[in-house]
């Protein structure tokens, strides 16, 4: 496994030991509040107010519901999460705090905690796509020749499926779309999610929620709790 998967901060005062903490990943999808549920820390206000108005708000409160989520688990007060997550880049726990992911679509947002590397993505399921252009442009060539002949619809709502399990498997591994997104094929006949470079096999899940498409990757997200 990547070395970066490991990597992580100092965990801060407040923070109980990892023994009383949950053993199984856990899941929150949320509308984002229209009030932020808990203070940010000093460094997130700071980051929060470099960003362009129209960003300030859903950064604020997604950390803040972020946040007050992950207290829950580390039996602490939500300023007391050691919770590292500048704009526009992976959040990270502080060493022995377990991982966290995050996704938002429109006004919802869905949020992960595992004692192991995990990533999540969130799309509508209804959302509209040019599914065949999609595929032809950024899936490996094997799944795209298994999509070809399936009628639109299906064919939309498998390149959204298919898509959602490579972000959320791209946030699990911390890669970038544009590097891997190529790389990453789902065999749905089989149930595999691999990436065809570095040979990763691993474990994913897709919900539907309220209309809702959730990918979740990782270690036993199979049996993760959603709150």
């Amino acid at each position: 496994m990547d070395e970066r998967l490991g990597r992580s901060l100092r965990v801060g005062p407040g923070v109980v030991a990892s023994a009383s903490r949950p053993t199984r990943p856990q899941l929150w999808l949320q509308p984002l509040p229209e009030q932020p549920p808990a203070p940010l820390s000093p460094q997130e206000q700071r980051w929060c107010a470099a960003l362009p108005e129209g960003l300030q708000g859903r950064y604020g409160r997604s950390r803040s519901q972020l946040r007050a989520c992950l207290a829950a688990v580390l039996q602490c007060s939500p300023e007391q999460v050691p919770l590292h997550s500048p704009p526009a880049q992976a959040p990270q726990l502080g060493q022995g705090c377990g991982h966290v992911s995050l996704s938002h679509s429109r006004q919802q947002l869905l949020m992960a905690w595992s004692p192991w590397p995990i990533g999540v993505d969130l799309e509508w399921a209804a959302r509209p796509l040019l599914a065949e252009a999609v595929a032809r442009r950024f899936f490996p060539e094997a799944e795209w020749q298994r999509l070809q002949g399936l009628p639109a619809e299906a064919l939309r709502g498998a390149v959204l499926a298919s898509w959602v399990r490579k972000e959320a498997a791209i946030k699990w591994h911390r890669g970038s779309i544009a590097h891997d997104l190529r790389h990453w094929l789902w065999d749905g006949n089989r149930g595999v999610l691999q990436h065809l470079q570095r040979g990763w096999q691993p474990p994913s899940v897709l919900h539907l929620h309220d209309g809702w498409c959730c990918a979740v990757v990782g270690e036993a997200v199979e049996q993760a709790q959603w709150a």
